[in-house]
């Protein structure tokens, strides 16, 4: 059986590299167009994601980074322009579950277990409870709370909480993960502890993640590229390649960080002008 080429070996052969997670081409967004409540929130958005790649989107508050997300998971439709994910327009990828999603709340059902919150979006997917109970517990074995199985999401902390749904997000093994401010609300520590969980498991399963954030030195710390937007009608302003390594826990006081942190607050600034 021939073994799949690399990406290396496929560009240097001539087939060209992998296929863009999400392409993004002259988006819009408009809502109630034509009404006295029009709002204008994005406007021609042109945005390339790699397979693998750390995305994070930040800008001023009502910028239409939520709204981008939304366009991306098919939760609302552009008003102009496209949006392909995988090699296909937005709403297919959506049909065939190629995304997971975690947002600011965690979205538990607290009449479940752990365990059940997991093997929700498996069940309504049609898999065997064997098959689900078996999925479930390697994702709780991923987000370390593998002795939490039985418990309910009221006995867990929030840090906790948003780990089972980082969990029940990636339990149908999505190419993409997009997630909205999932660590907004927590404590300085426990998100700090979140970050680096999450590029663990980001590492382990080699998906493909858009985050949104508010946060200057959380976007630099978990991303590959910082996209900066402008202030609504959102744009994309720039984007920022960010090579700090493996984060750990000295990658917060590296000079580098610090550079990289202004780099992107500068951005910010020229956009707020």
């Amino acid at each position: 059986m021939s073994e799949v080429p690399s990406m290396d070996e496929a560009v240097s052969s001539g087939q060209g590299a992998p296929p863009l997670v999400i392409d993004i081409r002259g988006a819009t967004k408009v809502f109630n167009p034509g009404k006295s409540n029009q709002v204008e929130a994005l406007d021609e958005i042109d945005l390339s994601v790699g397979p693998g790649e750390f995305i994070t989107l930040i800008g001023p508050s009502g910028c239409g980074k939520s709204t981008l997300l939304r366009l991306v998971a098919s939760l609302i439709p552009p008003s102009t322009g496209t949006v392909q994910v995988n090699a296909k327009p937005a709403e297919q990828a959506r049909l065939d579950r190629d995304y997971g999603m975690a947002f600011q709340t965690a979205g538990l059902f607290d009449w479940r277990t752990v365990t059940k919150n997991i093997e929700l979006p498996l069940e309504l997917m049609g898999w065997s409870r064997g098959a689900r109970r078996r999925r479930a517990a390697e994702m709780l074995e991923l987000v370390k709370l593998s002795e939490f199985a039985n418990h309910h999401p009221s006995e867990l902390s929030g840090g906790m909480q948003q780990r089972v749904a980082i969990a029940r997000a990636l339990s149908f093994s999505p190419s993409l993960l997009l997630m909205d401010e999932p660590f907004g609300a927590l404590d300085e520590m426990t998100r700090e502890h979140m970050q680096d969980e999450l590029l663990r498991i980001w590492k382990e399963t080699e998906t493909t993640v858009v985050f949104v954030t508010h946060s200057i030195p959380e976007a630099v710390y978990l991303s590959t590229q910082v996209v900066v937007m402008s202030p609504r009608p959102g744009g994309i302003a720039s984007v920022i390649d960010v090579d700090l390594g493996d984060r750990n826990a000295s990658t917060r006081d590296d000079p580098a960080f610090f550079t990289k942190v202004t780099e992107v607050r500068t951005a910010l600034r020229k956009v707020e002008e």
